[in-house]
């Protein structure tokens, strides 16, 4: 298609706050060949084939459909569309999508067959609307939506001369001062500005240290940092999403009069409008433009066992021999850092004085029916890893090896694979992938965890000199991308895991699970950390969780070093939020304790027969039941584009009580667990709390009526409770029309297979669940080697269907035995011989009960 420019009749810009204002009247013809115009040529745009292309005098601006539910809108100053070069979405074929054009008043509308978009003419501000019912979903400031300012990049050149080592909190850094700073081009700072719904919630923007959930009225100050976890996703429950694909820092900011998202350095403006009638349709459209998270193995949704640190081979193998002998569940043990040779900081080898055959470490791991998971860090320093890629031109300033390199990244891998992999060694955590902090050290008076804009502008100011200022929030999602397809190219019989402390748009394709950094033991941080997690589970990244305990449990002269209890495990106070965070963490896609400062394993807590071990012991099991659920759960993640813990709105977004509600969320369709996030036995210090009541309240959303796990009892939904909360249960509610299939207690994932499932069935409502089962650690599933059991609860008559069996797997069992419960309390639904047993061998059968 030719573009025909022939007059210009610009309006006159002006500045506001250092932006230029994006308003002109738009002016030129156009060549469409086969493509009718339905617009006089002054009205000044040109048709593309699924979309349109306008230009005023301050810029450009495209607008086309990706699909019939998402726009794709790009603005840019620049003469041409350079796109911001990252790796957010992947590749895809630009299909014509069949859409209609009409002239509507002051504007044009663009209109598939579920989505319309209005330009206005006057200033490109776009609306965007329902085809079907007409219902305004979303609208740009009419007035102004863009604001561009120029800005120069800077090359940072760091002194070679000064090259020292720091001690910090976050491990041994190389540190170098600035020689100069060279400015090397330009970059643009822009702002869209957004007019949201009255009653509309917003939720996404990944892990951040503020106490939000709801993101109205607030401000998000968006980078990479050892506590945030940036992807720049928006869901709303107005029924639509926003991915902004650019590689820089951002600013979320919603006021009375609007909001805007604002990107710090890009090249252009660069979103995805996505048109989801549920949350979960919105993450749907977010992964077929990013791309599909993988299948975790099995093992992985068992408990796993970390601290700072296990300091040898032997170490590691008697802890899980002592889960083993205490008949603790257990699938993962973890070795954190510091095992490599004393003073080679990040070096991927380990220390054969402490770790003398890595080979027969994982095999004695294995043994016992465990796997393992070894720390890798981007900044080896001092060490023949850091000469190597030195020489090879692989690194980056501050001795952090080049992600973005493909070359670099192939031989990183080999480093792993030689140490680790080619080992035995089961499972990745890719640590300090911001990578750089510049905050993790003693601050300025003043400075502290509420110091969200300074954290901000001091990381960026790192990240953009060492990373490049339109790629800083980019190393984590390519250094995963690194991981994932070396791992790939050398073996399919093993899925990947990778820990990962940072994140991004299109990272859980690379098949990444977040955690939120290293927090520190308070109750205040505990209830803050809930929200954390669903806003970064409501992105479209399923995986998530937490150091169970915190990381840092004492207080230090740093500002992160905040933690309420200097005795660790010593103190009962840190033992009763341990157990909490622990119950909490049993309903997080991934299990997993870690921490410093103190032990973490089971029997710091106490002996069995105590409150606190026996509460661990209880949880645990209870996980271990729950696995066919989970894994259920993670089938339909990958297949689905599901969520695994979600926030009440995905579930119940037309009840707004549970818009902003914080400690309470679901864990698949059936589960609403409800934290416990305040002292009930003990203060800090061992002080025993006297006339405490040992419960909570709970909202049960309207929508849905309720069971209370534990005890059987039933409630309406849209009413506030009051749970009880003693230390060995976690106020746990099950949605009536639920079945959840359950498994026995066994000592590992691995036992699961062949064994009888319990399928517990909570009445109330008609109910479906699909059963997925695979090999549990290849990748035969994508070549189709997986089986589905859909069931289905019939309320009126009291049967429950069990549909045939789609689909097989090398090692299925054709028959096995299923018992099927009604759900009451926990002690009925465990109770040895409850229910109905069936004998199913994959053809469709009933079972009244």
């Amino acid at each position: 298609m030719d573009i025909i420019e022939v007059s210009a009749n610009p309006r006159p810009s002006f500045w506001k706050s250092g932006f230029s204002k994006f308003s002109a009247a738009l002016c030129f013809f156009i060549s469409v060949g086969s493509v009718a115009m339905v617009a006089a040529a002054d009205d000044g745009y040109v048709m593309l084939e699924n979309g349109v292309y306008c230009r005023t005098a301050d810029g450009r601006m495209r607008v086309e459909f990706v699909s019939p539910d998402i726009v794709r809108v790009r603005y840019t100053r620049e003469a041409d569309f350079l796109g911001n070069g990252t790796i957010v979405c992947v590749e895809r074929t630009e299909n014509k999508i069949p859409f209609q054009v009409a002239s509507v008043s002051g504007g044009l509308s663009l209109q598939s067959d579920s989505l319309e978009v209005r330009v206005d003419l006057n200033t490109c501000a776009l609306t965007y609307k329902d085809a079907r019912t007409g219902k305004v979903l979303l609208s740009e400031r009419q007035d102004m939506p863009r604001e561009a300012e120029k800005t120069y990049m800077e090359n940072v050149v760091y002194d070679p001369d000064s090259r020292r080592i720091e001690k910090t909190a976050d491990g041994e850094k190389e540190v170098m001062d600035v020689l100069r700073r060279d400015t090397v081009g330009w970059t643009w700072k822009f702002r869209n500005h957004f007019c949201w719904s009255e009653g509309e919630a917003l939720y996404g923007l990944g892990c951040h240290m503020e106490d939000f959930l709801d993101l109205r009225g607030k401000t998000m100050y968006l980078c990479q940092h050892n506590l945030k976890e940036m992807v720049p996703v928006l869901n709303s429950t107005a029924g639509y999403g926003l991915l902004f694909d650019a590689g820089c820092g951002m600013k979320f900011q919603d006021g009375a009069e609007g909001g805007f998202m604002e990107l710090e350095a890009a090249k252009e403006v660069d979103y995805y409008f996505m048109k989801g009638s549920t949350m979960d349709r919105v993450v749907a459209q977010y992964r077929k433009l990013t791309g599909q998270s993988p299948m975790m193995p099995r093992y992985i949704f068992g408990y796993i066992q970390s601290k700072e640190r296990y300091t040898h081979s032997k170490e590691l193998v008697d802890v899980v021999q002592e889960y083993r002998r205490r008949q603790v569940p257990l699938d993962v043990i973890v070795q954190d850092w510091n095992y490599w040779p004393g003073g080679q900081w990040g070096y991927m080898k380990m220390n054969r004085e402490n770790y003398p055959d890595p080979r027969a470490l994982a095999d004695s791991i294995h043994a016992w029916d465990a796997k393992l998971m070894v720390s890798i860090w981007p900044n080896p320093t001092n060490c023949p890893q850091t000469k190597d890629f030195e020489r090879r031109g692989f690194m980056l300033p501050r001795s952090v090896y080049d992600a973005f390199n493909p070359l670099a990244r192939a031989r990183y891998w080999e480093y792993a694979d030689g140490e680790f992999f080619g080992n035995g060694f089961d499972a990745w955590w890719c640590d300090c992938t911001e990578p750089l902090d510049a905050d993790w050290r003693p601050m300025s008076e003043g400075y502290g965890w509420d110091s969200h804009e300074e954290r901000w502008k001091g990381n960026l100011a790192l990240l953009d000199g060492v990373l490049g200022a339109e790629r800083s929030s980019l190393f984590s999602l390519y250094h995963s991308k690194g991981l994932y397809e070396n791992q790939r190219a050398t073996t399919d019989r093993k899925r990947v895991v990778n820990l990962t402390r940072s994140s991004y748009a299109g990272q859980q394709r690379y098949s990444t699970i977040t955690w939120n950094g290293d927090t520190h033991a308070s109750w205040k941080s505990f209830a803050q950390q809930i929200p954390q997690g669903l806003n970064f589970m409501a992105t479209g990244c399923p995986y998530w969780t937490v150091d169970i305990g915190s990381f840092f449990t004492r207080k230090g002269r740093e500002w992160f070093r905040a933690g309420d209890f200097d005795a660790g495990v010593d103190d009962m106070g840190y033992r009763e939020y341990y157990v909490r965070m622990l119950q909490y963490g049993a309903f997080l896609p991934l299990f997993r304790s870690h921490g410093t400062d103190t032990p973490r394993e089971i029997w710091r807590f106490g002996r069995p027969g105590e409150p606190f071990y026996d509460s661990i012991l209880r949880m645990i099991r209870l996980r271990y039941r729950l696995i066919p659920y989970i894994y259920s759960l993670a089938g339909k993640v990958t297949q689905e584009s599901y969520t695994m813990s979600r926030l009440l709105a995905f579930d119940f977004a037309d009840d707004a009580r549970v818009h902003d509600i914080k400690d309470e969320f679901m864990f698949g369709p059936a589960f609403l667990v409800c934290p416990v996030t305040r002292p009930m036995y003990y203060d800090k210090g061992s002080v025993a709390l006297q006339g405490v009541e040992k419960a909570r309240a709970v909202y049960l959303p309207k929508g849905a009526d309720w069971v209370d796990f534990w005890s059987g009892k039933k409630y309406r939904g849209g009413r506030d409770v009051k749970a009880d909360a003693p230390i060995d249960k976690i106020p746990l509610f099950v949605r009536q029309g639920s079945i959840v299939p359950m498994g026995p207690v066994v000592q590992h994932t691995g036992e699961l297979p062949g064994k009888e499932l319990t399928i517990v069935v909570y009445p109330g409502r008609d109910a479906v669940f699909t059963l997925y089962e695979d090999e549990g650690d290849n990748y035969g599933y994508e070549q189709g080697r997986f089986s589905t059991v859909r069931m289905e609860w019939d309320d009126s008559r009291g049967v429950l269907s069990v549909g045939q069996r789609e689909g097989s797997f090398p090692g299925m069992e054709e028959s096995r035995k299923f018992r099927v419960v009604l759900g009451g309390s926990a002690d009925e639904v465990f109770r040895e011989g409850a229910g109905v047993e069936v004998r199913y061998d994959g053809a469709a059968t009933e079972c009244r009960l």
